[in-house]
């Protein structure tokens, strides 16, 4: 494989990236705050770093300070989507007049296909939203009795469903939410909302008490309750203290026609905001800048997950790890452009309180 080829396949790479970074709604909601490392064996790590908050004490003169160790939580971003090119071309100047056009077709349809499969990918990451997050129809019915340490519990007049599995649930006596897991109509385990750490249940003895296991089931909106609704999405991300900069909410074209017929809503001017209306930027709703797109997971039937958060969310990490130009095409004649792109992304536990989602239908 000789040089030009090589550097000819590495500019298609760039400039499909490019291209892709021009309309992708991905790099409005995510975030790549994190460390490429090299683990044995030459693999490549990338760690995601949070920090706890740092106490500020009232000072009295004189009085020596006490050293305060920093909490740190680490999670890893495994880059674990991998999709490839595989093409014939005619000839290498053929090709290099479709990296050098900027309105190359070709280019297109690679960056097309790579915005659909990132956004299905993104998108569907709304289960990782932290418990308390989620905006549906909750469930109530019935009383809770949850074992300490273990979080083992029994309810009391329930119907509890294997959907509501990995749901938020709070009880009468808790300081914070948890997740639910599901083992029968009225047994199941109430643990901390965690995926980096072993599982566990901090919340103490509860018993005979009133609960709340989120958006159990869907809700079905219109134009004159959607607007409360995403602000109730608003009023989770508050009550976390997440900034009220850099917030997301990403819609499907149902949803976006009803937000659009509410009078909450403010739309983006495209001579003002040329640079992100063509990533799919609607407007502005509740504080959150609003994209359409049809990768929105769910649909009309079962319900759409229409996720919110906060940049500082979802870390993702995309790479070409090889493109260049294959010379001879083995058993045929030819050459071929070969492509490897990989990426993944992660939603550490101490970030799941910056993403919510809203369970609806029209």
């Amino acid at each position: 494989m000789d040089t030009y080829g090589t550097n000819l396949g590495e500019r298609f790479a760039a400039k499909a990236l490019e291209k892709y970074f021009e309309t992708a709604v991905q790099p409005m909601i995510t975030n790549d705050d994190y460390e490429k490392l090299l683990s044995p064996g030459g693999a490549s790590k990338f760690s995601i770093l949070t920090f706890g908050d740092v106490t500020i004490n009232t000072y009295v003169k004189g009085t020596p300070m006490t050293v305060e160790d920093v909490s740190e939580s680490e999670g890893e971003v495994d880059p674990s989507e991998q999709k490839g090119y595989y093409f014939r071309i005619n000839s290498l100047a053929q090709f290099e007049s479709y990296v050098t056009d900027a309105k190359s077709a070709i280019i297109d349809r690679a960056t097309k296909q790579l915005k659909q499969g990132v956004d299905t990918y993104v998108l569907g990451l709304y289960a990782d939203a932290g418990s308390g997050n989620r905006v549906g129809t909750d469930y109530t019915t019935g009383d809770i009795t949850i074992t300490i340490t273990t979080g083992a519990c029994v309810g009391n007049g329930t119907t509890w469903t294997s959907g509501m599995s990995g749901l938020g649930i709070k009880a009468t006596g808790h300081s914070k939410w948890y997740r639910f897991t599901y083992a029968s109509g009225t047994t199941g385990f109430v643990l901390n909302d965690s995926d980096d750490d072993t599982a566990s249940y901090d919340g103490g003895t509860i018993t005979s008490a009133a609960y709340i296991i989120e958006a159990a089931t869907v809700l079905t909106v219109t134009s004159t309750t959607i607007a409360g609704y995403i602000d109730t999405l608003a009023e989770k991300l508050d009550q976390n203290e997440i900034p009220k900069e850099d917030r997301w909410l990403v819609v499907n074209a149902k949803i976006a026609h009803l937000i659009k017929q509410s009078e909450e809503y403010t739309p983006a001017v495209e001579s003002a905001y040329k640079d992100v209306v063509q990533k799919g930027l609607l407007g502005w709703i509740s504080g959150f800048q609003v994209y359409q797109n049809e990768r929105v997971a769910g649909n009309n039937t079962t319900g759409y997950y229409i996720m919110a958060g906060h940049k500082s969310a979802i870390t993702f990490v995309m790479e070409y790890q090889q493109s260049a130009i294959e010379e001879d095409i083995i058993g045929d004649f030819g050459k071929a452009y070969k492509g490897l792109v990989v990426y993944g992304a992660k939603v550490a536990d101490e970030r799941r309180k910056a993403l919510a989602y809203l369970w609806c239908k029209v």
